[in-house]
């Protein structure tokens, strides 16, 4: 790869971790990148979930060392989307992906829509809706699934998740979708790896990047709790919405 091929993945493996490190949907400027260097898609799928699980790693240990990860609760729902990011990488290396392309912007909006019906979300809980095995088996299976088959949005829909359906506040969600997230991504990695789908140069520099964003956005999303987090989810589940409908045909 050219130098400044180079220099640009870096740059854009910073900007996904910083971004993901708060609301999740860093894979919309890295994967792009990854297009753009000119890697095929299995082999910019792989790249992106090894520079992510770097990055990811960077948030959780930050988010860790706040205190705001109940890791024994968290055991369920990160054992069923281990299995079902695995589950979803086989399946996406088999299967075109065209029809998730057109339903996620939807579905994104839905979540847009939701948070602004809720101006207060996350600055409060109440009871959870869901105990810890039936939330695991139902957000871990399906968004364990479409992390490793697709990805676009997964934190977004994670965060709603633990909020709506175990009354996490903003902050403890967030860094519960890191978890969960850092998990589907070293599962599907994993997948990715035995299949030989990994750039080391590209992802190697991407991961210098993602290192460091994903720091400086952890410890912002800290700083600043819920309002901040808030401002960023919504403008990342945005960015994908758009990002997602200019890519996709007819919608």
């Amino acid at each position: 790869m050219q130098p400044l091929t180079l220099i640009g993945l870096a740059l854009a493996g910073f900007a996904a971790g910083f971004i993901d490190a708060i609301a999740g949907g860093g894979g919309l400027i890295s994967l792009p990148a990854l297009f753009a260097a000119g890697l095929p898609s299995h082999l910019a799928l792989g790249t992106n979930k090894l520079q992510s699980a770097v990055g990811t790693t960077m948030a959780v240990a930050k988010y860790h060392g706040a205190g705001l990860i109940d890791w024994h609760a968290l055991r369920p729902a990160v054992l069923v989307t281990a299995v079902a990011a695995a589950l979803g990488t086989a399946a996406v290396l088999r299967i075109d992906n065209d029809l998730l392309e057109r339903i996620v912007p939807w579905l994104l909006l839905g979540v847009v829509a939701w948070i602004m019906l809720r101006p207060r979300l996350g600055e409060a809980s109440g009871p959870p809706r869901l105990g810890v095995w039936p939330f695991a088996g139902l957000a871990g299976s399906s968004l364990g699934f479409y992390d490793g088959f697709f990805g676009p949005g997964t934190g977004a829909f994670w965060t709603a998740a633990w909020v709506e359906g175990r009354a996490l506040p903003l902050p403890q969600a967030t860094a519960a979708t890191k978890v969960v997230n850092l998990t589907s991504n070293v599962a599907a990695l994993a997948v990715f790896l035995s299949q030989g789908h990994v750039d080391p140069v590209a992802a190697a520099v991407m991961v210098v990047g993602q290192s460091i964003g994903g720091r400086l956005g952890a410890t912002l999303a800290i700083r600043h709790g819920a309002p901040f987090i808030r401002v960023v989810f919504v403008a990342v589940v945005l960015a994908l919405v758009a990002r997602l409908m200019w890519k996709t045909p007819g919608s």
